[in-house]
């Protein structure tokens, strides 16, 4: 079994890593800030890091407009912004590394080849089923490059949500960390990120949880140390439904005056969070705020479940 490390209480490095595919929302903001005090409240230095590899899908100005409005807010990065898109030379030599120790192997199946394989077994995940493990058969071409896993569960003590473990040969079966049309998978270039940026604590939302095992597999492959993780709960509609993105950006390019209600949206980012800020700081500075959140903040208040942020 392999399990997560875990980082001492000293020199703790956290990180932010949003994707410029849009605006900040609610749920970046909350990501941001209880990464920000999980780091900060230890004395520890909070990174800041754009993940911007998918360039289709980069939005002009938002990368900018993301820094904007998170210093507005108050909080403050240690060292540059690290950015995704300047790191594929760091990311290839990885894959290399991968392909030429054999865990790594070119696949030519498609998306939808591997969908129609899953449907057939009745099974609602896609799990890869190892087509091209062995060398990619007659008529494929080169479509992606995978990573080989195998029937050894990967588990790790999450921060907040508790003990998470996996299968990775039954929950997804060998996968992506390069895809057809050239982008880096997301879990390569992470795990790649945080290993040279000295990461030691990983704190983000719920929606990653899951993803989580595969990092660490690849960190483990790599020989580099794993985080700690703490996955906090999603902000939801209300009703329960998918946050939409468009309709709650906490963001300047979206038009809000964060000079005069940036302090109303952290504190009721901390009440999300199961903070209890008082009331005295109704009206403070977003820098007054954090302040008083560092020094206050206590992590086993953090709710478990997802649920609507009310502002």
């Amino acid at each position: 079994m392999l399990s997560a490390g875990k980082e001492t209480n000293q020199n703790i490095i956290g990180r932010f890593a949003p994707s410029p595919t849009g605006p900040l929302h609610l749920g970046s903001l909350v990501a941001a800030l209880g990464s920000y005090l999980f780091a900060k409240h230890s004395d520890g230095r909070w990174l800041l890091r754009i993940e911007d590899l998918d360039l289709p899908r980069v939005v002009p100005g938002i990368a900018d407009d993301m820094q904007d409005t998170l210093e507005i807010l108050g909080f403050q990065w240690d060292g540059e912004v690290l950015f995704q898109s300047r790191r594929t030379e760091v990311y290839q030599a990885a894959l290399e590394e991968l392909i030429n120790r054999g865990v790594a192997y070119s696949c030519g199946c498609t998306r939808s080849e591997i969908a129609k394989i899953s449907s057939a077994e009745g099974t609602e995940d896609v799990i890869y089923p190892g087509f091209c493990r062995d060398g990619l058969p007659p008529g494929k071409v080169e479509r992606a490059y995978r990573v080989k896993v195998y029937d050894e569960v990967v588990s790790f003590a999450d921060g907040i949500m508790g003990r998470y473990s996996q299968v990775l040969s039954a929950s997804c079966g060998d996968f992506v960390i390069q895809r057809a049309d050239g982008p880096f998978a997301y879990h390569l270039a992470v795990v790649v990120d945080d290993a040279e940026s000295g990461v030691n604590q990983v704190v983000r939302g719920a929606d990653l949880l899951s993803s989580t095992p595969r990092q660490i597999y690849l960190q483990r492959l790599l020989g580099y140390p794993t985080p700690s993780y703490a996955h906090l709960p999603l902000v939801t509609a209300p009703g329960g439904a998918k946050l939409s993105k468009r309709d709650n950006a906490v963001s300047l390019a979206a038009g809000l005056d964060l000079r005069k209600d940036g302090g109303g949206l952290l504190l009721a980012a901390l009440r999300f969070l199961g903070q209890q800020p008082p009331p005295s700081l109704t009206g403070a500075s977003c820098y007054e705020i954090l302040d008083w959140a560092i020094t206050r903040f206590d992590p086993s208040l953090i709710p478990h479940v997802s649920a609507p942020l009310i502002p």
